[in-house]
């Protein structure tokens, strides 16, 4: 195998073919159908027969499976028949539901297409990942992920993160110089992996491998099994279903010595246990809950946020607190130089082009020059006319290049003069970037760009009417001042700076002491960038607070400006409840804790103090949502209870996230909420609906053991009601879109019970209130009618259509049922339709009434059956009211 780390760049470039400027897009759509896509072939997933048989795999199910079996023992082979179609009715539900959701999974992995810069017939332009071929040159820069295996060209303070294949967690420096032969994985300097992360610096590559040949894909062809942990409400739920079965069995172990020592027959007790346990299950449930989940990732994804942990859909409901920045977020995310200041004069820049009064002064154009020179972005389509080119890079060098353009400059002109050195990549941590130049006339320049009061404490002098003047005490007291003005009206602030250096010696690339150059610069003047505050961004931040969710700022900006963008979208911060950076470095974790009930704005913040910031939170008991872009975001993106990568950030940002904004808007969290305690509030009424259900029957049938009478329902009956009655109902409830008040109660806390105090009132007492009145009519109907068959489809019909009436009321808890549109859910309305014709099919059709031992029942027992149900509702809506009194107060 060619061991490209042992060859010069020269030689790597020759074998691949690939001339200085990349590969032609001609050259590189051949060689995509000679060595195929960029694509690491994904590990098999379960087929359908598979995925099928995986259904029985629960508690709920195996219960199901023994009572069938005993009641084949008993010779109830009628029985037996309902019990395993009812298995078999399930586990088809089930195959289609986790089916679909597989395949739902698959859609969603192809909106998250990961996209590389590479240079194509000389240009740099974004393409999707996949598309990369041998040849390509690629430019790497920080936060992004490495696409394929590569060999080095250039490197410029690159750092890479190689854990993913060494297992070493230092981040290995990189060089484009020529490596032993032979050497290891990892002392290969030279060249890049798939795979791994870029954490700092900038470099470009040769493609040397794709796919499955890269050392990533060598490790998944060896490597095909991923352990998938189940989610907290996974974990709810089984262990749900495990205390149902254990409460199951105890119930019918208790009846069946009951009955025995009542004298009644082993057989008739172990057919009345088999009921017991076929009504203690409610079949549809897990099944609800996964299509609840499934749905609301859907609705999520509609509000523009993909949703890529299915925890994260559950936790979503709990937040109580947002940390986020202002960029792209609060404000469009469209920034463009407003206002230049050198020295005393401010320029306004009032429209694209309009810079005559720019061009009078030098210095303005100096400024310009430095923010050109010290700057990553590039233009994708140069060929194309000025107004429609195109900037790939962060959306404030974007701002910088394009006004350096507009007035006038020409980058590639410019290095031609004063080519480039090395340079020093900005860094949210230092806030500041470098980059050094030749210069025919003092011999170096160096150029430099970032936070304003990091320049000037660097700076010996300034510019001072167009004239470079030494910086005394009094200028830097009036910069200040301009400065302070400029972030008080909401303005991103960036410091210019340069320094000559008439240093005759050579500087090479990777051999700077930037510490010795960094200092005594010249300060040229200030470059304010405007964004846009998002006309949606108040009505959201009020939605915050009415939902009881604290909005914090974090933000790298100066703490004027945060404080004049928290202003615009109503959030009134008094100076006292605003932290720096600066200061979070001389308090302790212990103080931080304790600052963090009163702190809303974070300014002047690095990454590391974020990781801090949340975690002071959470230890006062918030579930923090935060949002991050940048590689160093990770750290804070993963403790977060929720992270969420913005949609234009790095790929680290994106993977270590819970979820994903592909709008960048503060707005699109907000609504990921709502749905979260939407999904939350509608697992609840599943549970609710069901269990009452379940609850009931098991009391009917407990009556029927102390009384010493017949079972006032048989387990074909309650199979019926718990599959075809209540199934499509159920999943129904699933479409509830909430209700007006839900963004206006409390946060769902993490340790709130599956059910609420309203909800175990309405399955346990009410249940048992409603239980009773239908076990008298039981006890009058069996007092008055020898008719066995007739009694129990009067208490069957009761039962169903008294499940199909309380759902009603049952979808939502925060108002009346009289105060709900009936047609909100048209779903509920076709799933209670069909299943009540399901209903009347098991009562009124022979082949039915032979398996479910129904008969006709005329108008009078409808009568009553409808009665039933009214008060049924009735008791319902009485605890829900007082719930609602309660929470009014």
């Amino acid at each position: 195998m060619m061991q490209y780390h042992n060859l010069k760049i020269k030689a790597c470039l020759d074998i691949l073919k690939t001339p200085e400027n990349g590969l032609t897009n001609e050259k590189a759509l051949k060689r995509q159908e000679k060595y195929g896509k960029n694509e690491i072939a994904e590990e098999k997933q379960l087929g359908k027969l598979a995925i099928f048989f995986s259904q029985l795999n629960n508690a709920l199910a195996i219960i199901l499976i023994i009572a069938g079996f005993l009641s084949l023992g008993l010779g109830e082979f009628v029985d037996a028949g309902v019990i395993f179609s009812a298995i078999v009715v399930n586990t088809i539900i089930g195959f289609f539901q986790e089916n679909k959701a597989n395949q739902a999974i698959t859609k969603l992995k192809t909106l998250v297409e990961r996209k590389t810069v590479v240079l194509r017939d000389g240009h740099e332009i974004y393409i999707n990942s996949s598309l990369i071929t041998v040849g390509d040159i690629i430019l790497i820069r920080a936060g992004n992920r490495i696409p394929a295996d590569a060999r080095l060209i250039e490197a410029s303070d690159l750092q890479i993160n190689e854990a993913s294949l060494t297992g070493e967690s230092i981040p290995s420096k990189k060089t484009n110089e020529i490596m032993p032969m032979g050497a290891a994985l990892a002392d290969r300097e030279n060249m890049v992996y798939a795979g791994t992360m870029v954490v700092h610096g900038v470099g470009r590559a040769v493609v040397v491998s794709i796919g499955s040949n890269t050392e990533l894909g060598k490790i998944a062809e060896m490597v095909r099994s991923t352990k998938e942990e189940k989610t907290p409400l996974q974990i709810r739920l089984d262990g749900f279903g495990r205390l149902l079965g254990i409460m199951s069995t105890i119930i019918c172990a208790v009846i069946v010595i009951v009955g025995i020592i009542q004298g009644r027959g082993l057989r008739d007790m172990f057919i009345t246990g088999v009921a017991v346990a076929v009504a203690s299950i409610p079949e549809g449930l897990s099944m609800a809950v996964t299509f609840i989940l499934a749905l609301g990732m859907q609705r999520i994804l509609k509000e523009k946020a993909l949703t890529r942990k299915l925890i994260a859909a559950e936790t979503l409901g709990s937040t109580t607190v947002i940390c986020t920045d202002k960029t792209g977020t609060l404000t469009e995310g469209k920034m463009h130089v407003s206002h230049i200041v050198i020295g005393e004069k401010e320029f306004e820049v009032k429209s694209l082009g309009s810079r005559q009064e720019e061009k009078e002064a030098m210095a303005v154009s100096l400024a310009l020059q430095v923010a050109m020179m010290c700057n990553n972005a590039t233009v994708e389509n140069p060929d194309d006319e000025l107004a429609s080119w195109r900037l790939i890079g962060s959306p404030t060098e974007a701002a910088l290049m394009s006004a350096a353009i507009q007035s006038g400059l020409n980058k590639e002109k410019l290095l031609k003069i004063e080519p480039q050195i090395d340079e020093v990549p900005f860094d949210s941590t230092k806030k500041y970037m470098l980059s050094l130049h030749k210069s025919e006339k003092s011999g170096y320049i160096l150029y430099e760009k970032g936070a304003p009061e990091i320049l000037l404490n660097k700076s010996a002098n300034y510019y001072h009417k167009g004239i470079e003047t030494n910086l005394s005490d009094d200028a830097i007291a009036h910069l200040n001042k301009t400065y302070e003005n400029l972030t008080n009206r909401g303005l991103r602030v960036i410091g210019m700076a340069i320094k000559h250096i008439k240093d005759k010696g050579g500087y090479a690339k990777g051999h700077i002491n930037w510490e010795d150059l960094d200092k005594d610069l010249t300060f040229v003047g200030f470059i304010a960038i405007n964004d846009p505050l998002r006309p949606e961004a108040r009505e959201t931040i009020l939605m915050c607070k009415k939902a009881g969710i604290r909005p914090i700022l974090i933000t790298g900006d100066h703490k004027l400006t945060a404080r004049a963008i928290a202003f615009e979208v109503g959030m009134k911060i008094k100076p006292e409840n605003i932290i720096t950076g600066e200061k979070l470095d001389k308090i302790s974790d212990e103080i931080l804790k304790k600052l963090v009930k009163k702190i809303d704005i974070y300014a002047r913040v690095s990454p590391h103090h974020k990781l801090r910031i949340i975690k002071a939170l959470q230890s006062r008991g918030e579930v923090v949502a935060m949002t991050g872009d940048g590689i160093n975001d990770s750290p804070a993106l993963k403790a977060a209870d929720i992270g969420i990568s913005l949609g234009t950030g790095t790929d680290i940002a994106k993977e270590t996230s819970d979820i994903v904004l592909l709008d960048d808007n503060f707005t699109t969290i907000v609504s990921a909420i709502r749905e979260g305690r939407v999904i939350f509030q509608n697992i609840r009424k599943v549970i609710t609906y069901l269990i009452s259900d379940s609850f009931s029957e098991i009391i009917l049938i407990i009556g029927s053991i102390i009384l010493n009478t017949p079972l006032a329902i048989i387990p074909a009956q309650i199979l019926w009601i718990n599959i075809l009655n209540d199934g499509l109902p159920d999943f129904s409830l699933a479409f509830e879109k909430g209700s007006e008040s839900t963004m206006r109660e409390k946060p769902i806390k993490k340790e709130d019970p599956l059910l609420s105090e309203e909800m175990k009132m309405i399955i346990f007492p009410v249940g048992i209130l409603r239980s009773l009145m239908i076990f008298i009519i039981f006890l009058l109907l069996f007092k008055n009618s020898n008719d066995l068959d007739y009694i129990r489809t009067v208490i069957f019909a009761i039962l169903g259509t008294g499940s199909l009436m309380a759902i009603f009321s049952i979808r939502d808890f925060s108002c009346p049922i009289w105060r709900n549109n009936p047609f909100s859910n048209k779903y509920l309305l076709g799933a209670v339709g069909v299943s009540f014709a399901l209903l009347l099919l098991g009562i009124y059709w022979s082949p039915l009434q032979f398996i479910l031992h129904t008969v006709n029942i005329g108008l009078s027992s409808w009568l009553l059956v409808f009665g039933t149900g009214l008060i049924g509702i009735l008791i319902i809506e009485a605890v829900k009211m007082r719930y609602i009194l309660k929470n009014n107060v």
